[in-house]
This record gives structure tokens, sequence and C-alpha cells, in this order.
């Protein structure tokens, strides 16, 4: 459903220099009310949380769908400094909805509807990694398969210390196929680590992420939001122009370790091991 509600007026460009106030209103961002995300901007800060209304903890195609307009739209928003994604519900979440895909098969054998989703989950991820806003996940309970490759396209990554980690996708005889995450991965952590946790499937502790990289910080979950703070509070006081400059190289140099990047074809990988597991 559409909300008539304009989008509120920009808001006032934040000196360099100064701290974002902690009594900052609060500013809806979306020109719609989506079901599937929460957008809330506190001065030169927005809070994207997920599972807003206690759905499942999964990313499905609305879901998908959301975020890359949200993204899209931050284009034209140089005052959002700074994205904290995170969830409201038990879980941060729990990966890819393949109740959709099995569904989406169904409706259109030909796999092109699923090529579709898959293919939005790969626009997200290229948005997330080029967004000028500096990207903060904000990790609690289950982060699985999918969720734990939407965190890791994020700039920043806490998670709480009670958090459990999974890629299940080996397992239920899917290839790790989703939004471009096995480069991205790689390298963030690295080849060997990555190597062993996909084609064991292990669950994986808060303390085992924070040691392979894929956490930057761990905290009781009383203190997640803390942690996350203390990144923001320092991070708006930060040249906006050298921010960006600096994820423009850090994501140029990341690409450098991905030259043959295969991501595009993830969607295809994808339909292909869905048309087998059909076919019996």
């Amino acid at each position: 459903m559409t909300d008539p509600t304009p989008l509120p007026a920009p808001l006032p460009a934040i000196p360099a220099q100064a701290h974002a106030p902690a009594h900052a209103p609060v500013h809806a961002l979306v020109r719609t009310a989506p079901k599937s995300i929460r957008a809330e901007q506190d001065g030169p800060v927005l809070h994207v949380r997920l599972n807003p209304w206690g759905q499942d903890d999964t990313l499905d195609a609305a879901v998908l769908d959301d975020l890359i307009a949200l993204l899209d739209e931050l284009h034209e928003r140089p005052d959002v400094r700074i994205l904290t994604l995170s969830s409201l519900g038990p879980d941060f979440c729990l990966g890819a909805d393949r109740g959709e895909y099995q569904e989406a098969m169904t409706a259109d054998p030909s796999g092109v509807g699923l090529r579709r989703i898959a293919d939005k989950a790969h626009r997200l991820c290229q948005a997330l990694e080029n967004t000028h806003a500096v990207t903060i996940a904000r990790l609690h309970g289950r982060v699985i398969g999918a969720g734990l490759a939407l965190a890791a396209f994020c700039d920043l990554r806490a998670g709480a210390d009670t958090s459990r980690f999974r890629m299940p996708e080996v397992g239920i005889g899917l290839p790790p196929a989703w939004g471009g995450a096995m480069g991205r991965l790689v390298s963030e952590v690295g080849a060997s680590r990555i190597r062993e946790l996909m084609l064991t499937c292990d669950v994986f502790d808060a303390d085992t992420a924070h040691r392979i990289g894929l956490l930057h910080r761990t905290a009781p979950l009383e203190q997640l939001d803390k942690v996350i703070d203390s990144w923001t509070r320092p991070l708006v006081r930060r040249s906006p122009e050298a921010l960006v400059l600096t994820k423009r190289m850090l994501a140029g140099y990341a690409r450098a370790d991905r030259t043959a990047d295969v991501s595009l074809l993830d969607s295809h990988l994808l339909v292909a091991s869905l048309h087998q597991h059909a076919r019996g």
C-alpha cells in the first residue's frame, strides 16, 4: 500500500566536525511504507531494520525490492552518511526464502522468474558495496546463508557474542550462489577458511567469526548498541569526501582480488541446481 505522505525536506548539511545530537529528530526516509523493512533517519544516520512486523526472518523478494529501492534513493541523499542494518526479529536473518524459490520454479519451470529473484540479490549486494554511506551490520541470533552474505557486504560488522553463523547451501544441495557472496567472503575472510565453512556447513560462533575477520567487534547483546555508537559518533565527524573516497578505494582494491568474478552467473547456477533437484 502506498503512503501518500510526501518525503521530508532534505535535512540541513552536517558540518564535518559536528557530532550528531543525541536527541536529533527521527525522519522517515522511504516514500512508501513497506512491510519488509523499517527505515528511520536520526541526523546523518539511517537505521534500517529488517522484519518490522514479525514475519519470517528470511530475505524474500519483497525485502530485496525494498532494500534496493532504499539504496537507490540514497544516491540523492548525501545527508545520509551512515547506514546501520539490523533486524527486529529474534534472528538477524535465516537466509533466502527457499519456499519462494520453489514457488517460482513451479510457476515458471523455465527458471526465468527465479533468475529475476536471484539477480535482485546481486543488485542489492552491489548497491550495498557502492553506496556512499558507511554501512554497519548489527547482528544477533542466527545469521544464516544469504543473511550472512548480506552482512558481509557491509563495511563494518558487529555481532552479539551469542550469535551463530552458518553457510548451509551445500548441505541442502545448492551452490552458495547468492548476491556474489562467495567472492566477497573470500576477499574479506580468505579462501582457506571460507572453503572449510562452505564445504562443511558447520555452525560457528561469534568468537570464531571475529577471529577469522567476519566480525570486527563482538559484545553482549545488551551492549551491542554501544559498539555501534562507538563507530557512528566518530564517523559523523569525518570529512564526507574523505569517507566516500576511502570507501571507493577499498572497494577497488577488494575487487582487484576478484578479477575473475563470476557472480553474475549466480542466478543461473541456482536455477540449474533446482532444475536438477526437480528431475530427481
